[in-house]
């Protein structure tokens, strides 16, 4: 070793810690955001949410008590390629985090070469052998490596929770449509009872044509009421194809060999506990994500603001080079250097500047978007509260509205047999009852859409096996409410 190497790396160690001492940090403090103490349309009567720190977003489903619901839902964790997408996004975010932090560490590298070579002007031929072996290090003065880890660690982070978020929206569209599918096969049991009912009616007006009590024009309607329950039916098989292969694609499996029976049971509406707002900045994977979002772009500010500083590097390199390979291990064939090197910029043409200034931008469109994400899950949680709230109300008025049209059908029915009132008394009063029972199953799967959307915009379910947070509601089963 040169014998004065020593006393100039003794010189450059004060100053590397000196500098150290400079090292940039993430500028911006924590982003803060002010939320409601409850949210508007919770009912004072309902459950509260259970403390997170032991709150599970497990198989919220259950509390549709289906379990050929559960069952599918089971596949989408296994077999939906956009979730298998998004995992494989994740698992680059943690890649990237490796490779920030293999920063940190000195980069080795070996070499050997052999050549055989003519000189000009003496036309000797010789040969040249070499070996060597180099290791170089930049330290991590101004926490670049540092925040650049931090930053792959929080796009890590963000890409588990979009990862999470995209698992509960799969979820929840499944669950969604497999509700609607039931609702819609309820309708066409409907629909299968009504076109019996409608030929009975035919049957009848048919009869009493022949015997001179009705007229040809009964006979017309009763056909044309049948003929349009008959197309009614039809139609709606559409709709349930449709939902079936959505479900398919759901669960990742080929419509074509997918299918689902039909189901003569409806599930109930659970009520939902929304409790407080602030829980959804730690329950909901979104803004986990628009959170771990910020902090990255936090990040890169310190990184850009480390352009500012010079660059540091420790280098090191040694190896043997001679004509033979009896020569390549001598000692007078054995070279070596080592040596620090500090390198700034001294003029860029505002470069650093902009780049610093574009990333303090990014932060602030991150934070904006964040506090943006914040208001838009208060909105949604708002808005499934209000629906769930309302349409129990509006469940029970469709109800009476469905047992009053039954009595005037009934009664319509027996007038008409009775001979006291024409048959329209009878197409008008069949016609009313059934609309307003279809009108009762729609109603019902708006209540479906409502509380899977409330779970949804809650961020999953909660609770535990011995004490759930989420059960049904007391109201009328959704069997009785079909009828």
């Amino acid at each position: 070793m040169n014998p004065t190497t020593s006393p100039r790396l003794w010189l450059v160690a004060p100053l590397v810690l000196l500098l150290g001492a400079c090292a940039a940090t993430p500028p911006e403090p924590a982003v803060k955001i002010a939320l409601p103490a409850s949210y508007a349309q919770a009912q004072s009567g309902w459950t509260p949410a259970q403390p997170l720190a032991a709150a599970p977003r497990g198989a919220w489903w259950s509390v549709f008590n289906d379990p050929v619901l559960a069952g599918l839902e089971a596949q989408v964790a296994q077999h939906n390629q956009s979730l298998a997408a998004q995992l494989a996004a994740y698992e680059q975010a943690q890649a990237a985090v490796s490779q920030a932090q293999a920063a940190y560490y000195p980069t080795l590298t070996a070499g050997a070469a052999a050549t055989r070579a003519k000189a000009a002007g003496t036309g000797a031929v010789g040969n040249s052998l070499s070996a060597s072996l180099g290791a170089s290090w930049e330290p991590d003065l101004w926490g670049k490596v540092r925040l650049q880890v931090q930053a792959g660690q929080a796009t890590a982070e963000a890409s588990a929770a979009t990862l999470q978020n995209t698992q509960l929206s799969l979820q929840s569209t499944l669950a969604t449509s497999y509700l609607q599918l039931r609702t819609v096969d309820a309708q066409i049991a409907l629909a299968q009872d009504t076109v019996a009912a409608y030929q009975r009616a035919l049957q009848l007006t048919d009869n009493r044509y022949k015997a001179g009590v009705d007229t040809a024009a009964d006979v017309a309607q009763a056909r044309t009421q049948l003929l349009q329950a008959q197309t009614s039916l039809t139609d709606l098989g559409v709709t349930r194809v449709q939902l079936q292969n959505a479900i398919a694609v759901l669960v990742g499996q080929p419509p074509a060999d997918f299918t689902l029976p039909a189901g003569d049971a409806l599930p109930e509406v659970p009520a939902i506990p929304a409790g407080i707002p602030a829980q959804l900045l730690q329950r909901r994977p979104d803004l986990a994500a628009a959170q771990a979002q910020v902090a990255a772009a936090n990040a890169q500010i310190g990184v850009a603001q480390t352009a500012w500083f010079p660059d540091l590097t420790l280098s090191a390199q040694g190896g043997s080079q001679a004509a033979r390979i009896a020569q390549l291990f001598s000692a007078p064939s054995l070279f070596w250097s080592i040596g620090p090197q500090l390198a700034a910029t001294l003029f860029d043409g505002g470069l650093r500047r902009a780049q610093v200034q574009s990333s303090q931008a990014a932060y602030r469109e991150t934070v904006a978007n964040y506090r943006q994400s914040v208001l838009t899950a208060l909105q949604q949680v708002e808005d499934n509260l209000a629906a769930q709230r309302i349409l129990s109300q509006e469940a029970q008025q469709q109800a009476d509205v469905v047992q009053a049209a039954e009595v005037s059908l009934r009664l319509a029915e027996n007038q008409y047999k009775a001979g006291t009132a024409p048959y329209l008394n009878v197409l008008t009063a069949q016609t009313t009852a059934t609309s307003a029972r279809n009108a009762q199953l729609t109603l019902l799967n708006r209540r479906y859409a409502a509380s899977v959307g409330l779970i949804q915009a809650l961020g999953g379910g909660w609770g535990t096996a011995d004490t759930p947070a989420i059960g049904p509601l007391p109201t009328a089963s959704a069997a009785s409410q079909s009828r």
